[in-house]
């Protein structure tokens, strides 16, 4: 399965640049699934309805989300109906939406895709690698699904590593989000299974991870409360990576980064 992974979308600049080039993204790289993390779309904070819209009609599979996942309040009740939207599993029982979603291809074949958030430096939460497992023991990669991505949702790189390791040869991918900027460590791991602790965002790389630089940067000047935050407006950057699995047994069979337009040093996987 060719699986296409693209970062944390900040504001306008990284959602219409994810929109325009995600149909030719698909077609060049014969992407069969593609999965975005949307939680910085709307503005920089959350993810609007009308705005995930765009982005399935672009041709996203599954949006994840994460700290900023009740940032706008109307995606709560559109989570009831839009299972192709899922927040981190780990939230408490009883949290609105779900933390997986099941993907039918139309040949037949599946895919789970995971949301998990971590707790060091974010907010306190059911533990990720506990509700994970239960989660991932329902599931047999390479039988019941065809494949299985994991957006692990976190601050702290050594948490993402360890959660990486914990599931190495019971997942596809475990791509980390968040922090916004795009680790050269992508490789795949001795049990099969593919990684990255950062996938980067799709925003503007002239900023603060994706925010306009000088409200971002008054805030560790002057230590105030109000610095309005908004997103930059410049270019975009569209950052994720690419994998390749084995159908037979779902582990990953190659890794690439992708880097596009904007300020980073280009890298575009092979066909």
């Amino acid at each position: 399965m060719r699986i296409l992974f693209l970062g944390d979308i900040v504001g306008r600049s990284g959602r219409d640049a994810v929109a325009a080039a995600l149909p030719r993204l698909r077609a060049t790289l014969g992407v069969e699934l593609a999965v975005i993390n949307a939680e910085n779309a709307s503005h920089g904070f959350g993810l609007a309805p009308d705005m995930a819209r765009v982005l399935f009609e672009a041709g996203a599979d599954v949006l994840t989300l994460g700290n900023h996942a009740w940032d706008r309040r109307e995606i709560i009740p559109y989570l009831a109906t839009e299972k192709r939207v899922i927040r981190p599993l780990n939230f408490p029982p009883g949290t609105p939406g779900g933390g997986h979603a099941e993907v039918t291809l139309a040949d037949g074949r599946r895919a789970l895709v995971v949301n998990a958030m971590g707790r060091l430096f974010m907010d306190p939460l059911d533990c990720p690698f506990r509700t994970s497992a239960e989660l991932l023991a329902r599931y047999r990669l390479g039988a019941s699904v065809n494949a299985i991505v994991v957006d692990f949702h976190a601050e702290a790189t050594s948490e993402k590593m360890a959660y990486a390791h914990s599931f190495d040869g019971a997942v596809s991918l475990v791509v980390g989000t968040h922090t916004h900027c795009p680790t050269s460590d992508h490789q795949i791991l001795p049990g099969g299974t593919a990684y990255q602790s950062d996938a980067g965002m799709c925003g503007d790389y002239d900023s603060v991870i994706g925010m306009a630089k000088e409200g971002a940067a008054a805030r560790f000047w002057r230590k105030l409360p109000g610095e309005r935050l908004a997103p930059a407006e410049g270019e975009a950057t569209i950052c994720g990576l690419f994998v390749e699995t084995d159908d037979t047994t779902g582990l990953a069979k190659r890794i690439e980064p992708l880097r596009m337009g904007g300020r980073l040093a280009p890298a575009m996987p092979r066909a």
